[in-house]
């Protein structure tokens, strides 16, 4: 009878470790003295790129509690405690916790739950929390949050409590705040965004801005000075958003100077948006409006704002969310639009000519004789050059761009090592260059290098 009764004994807690095995067995387990219909559910949804923000507050509301289990997540099947509590054949396993990295554009990258479920008590009051990120076939996963606690307004007070916490986490946006960002588009042709790219740029100095100095002034004056003084605006009444347009021939470093606006605009997010990206504008606004202040660049904007009447069907629709976008914002809003363009000429009377909209236009223009001159220092400057050099070098690439210079001493470099190892360069390496660059290659060539002025000045 005594080994009878022993084995009875043992298979109730095969029995029990069993149940335990499946997530209904743990919060049946857990909430035992509950039933189902004394018990309650809350839910929010919150962006998957605000992924590390919402880990970083649960770690902080709920580390103190060690019952954290992970549970086995069959892909695509969004996870809720209706499903957790089904018993039959497809109950959820309890799994081992499954963590994914997440690059935040730190030295290490963050570590976000795949999912969790937390068995937490408050002041007696037990509660369970339950993570998911809801995977949906190349999209961005979406962030779930969804608390079951008992009926009545302490059950209610601790839903408040959390959810509350986690907003403020969201609101902060700590993790992606003053860096430099783009969205990661999805290939589903849907105009989705699957994540956030962290881009790590050198710091430009304003010395390797090769402009004419009274174009550096003019961009110092309506962005750098603008947004150091945007308090003292508001003050004022004026308003703090702004839109600028940079405008000028291919090669000549408008993407160059937005890397020096963007590394010196300390406290700034910088989102960039490529021409193909505009389907996804409203999810850019919607991060710039969260993380301002921000500055917003959308790139070759003629692609998408050139006059109506050369439009195709498909593309107005996005030229009216782009003037959307930039008319939606409050007159307080701190976000700066930086627009480029090869094109002005091309551009749509509605975003060009309507005063609120592009606030300053300023041309980057082909480098002149001093700017080729310091284009040659800056991107020769490993190079065996001498003064005579230099100023042969200026001189006979007039009407070229930045892009142009930059290549031309690359050559130079190529024929100097070809000729002596690179222990010098001569009038004969620029000869060589100059040839293949304006003159061998035809005209298309010339174009593709930003030596096209030049070739028609030759």
């Amino acid at each position: 009878m005594e080994r009878l009764a022993q084995a009875e004994e043992q298979d109730q807690e095969h029995e029990t470790e069993g149940e335990h095995a499946y997530a209904f067995g743990v919060l049946d387990a857990y909430f035992e003295g509950f039933p189902l219909s004394k018990l309650v559910t809350t839910t929010r949804q919150f962006p998957g790129h605000m992924r590390v923000d919402v880990q970083a507050a649960l770690d902080k509301l709920l580390g103190a509690h060690i019952d954290l289990l992970g549970l086995a997540e069959e892909s695509y099947d969004a996870l809720s405690f209706a499903r957790l509590l089904r018993d039959d054949r497809s109950a959820v396993p309890i799994a081992p916790l499954q963590y994914s990295d997440v690059d935040i554009g730190e030295g290490n990258p963050s570590r976000c739950l795949d999912n969790g479920l937390w068995l937490c008590e408050q002041d007696g009051l037990r509660h369970a929390v339950l993570l998911c990120a809801n995977r949906e076939s190349r999209r961005e996963p979406g962030i779930r949050i969804e608390i079951m606690v008992s009926a009545g307004s302490a059950g209610a007070a601790v839903v408040q409590r959390c959810f509350g916490a986690l907003e403020d986490a969201v609101q902060s946006a700590r993790t992606y705040r003053g860096k430099i960002l783009s969205l990661e588009e999805s290939s589903n042709y849907r105009g989705e965004s699957r994540g956030i790219n962290v881009h790590r740029l050198p710091t430009v100095g304003r010395d390797e801005v090769i402009l004419p100095e009274r174009t550096l002034q003019l961009l110092d004056r309506n962005v750098l000075n603008f947004v150091n003084t945007r308090d003292q605006l508001r003050r004022l009444g004026q308003s703090t958003r702004k839109g600028i347009l940079l405008y000028g021939p291919p090669g000549t470093g408008k993407t160059h100077t937005i890397r020096y606006l963007a590394t010196h605009l300390p406290g700034h997010t910088t989102l960039i948006i490529t021409a193909e990206q505009i389907g996804l504008l409203s999810a850019y606004m919607g991060l710039a409006r969260l993380l301002q202040p921000a500055m917003v660049v959308i790139e070759d904007v003629d692609l998408i704002a050139r006059d109506r009447r050369n439009m195709g069907p498909c593309e107005e629709p996005l030229l009216n969310r782009l003037l959307n976008e930039m008319d939606g914002l409050k007159q307080d809003a701190d976000i700066l639009f930086v627009l480029t363009t090869n094109r002005p000429q091309d551009l749509e009377a509605a975003l060009a000519g309507r005063p609120g909209r592009i606030d300053q236009a300023i041309e980057v223009p082909l480098p002149d004789e001093s700017g080729r001159s310091k284009l040659v220092r800056l991107y020769g400057k490993e190079l065996p050059l001498d003064d005579a050099i230099v100023i042969e070098a200026a001189r006979r690439s007039e009407g070229t761009s930045c892009a142009f210079i930059k290549e031309l001493m690359r050559r130079l470099a190529q024929a100097s090592l070809a000729r002596d190892g690179g222990n010098s360069t001569v009038s004969a390496d620029i000869d060589e260059a100059l040839d293949d660059m304006l003159f061998s290659g035809g005209r298309l060539n010339a174009r593709l290098l930003g030596g096209a002025q030049a070739m028609a000045a030759g």
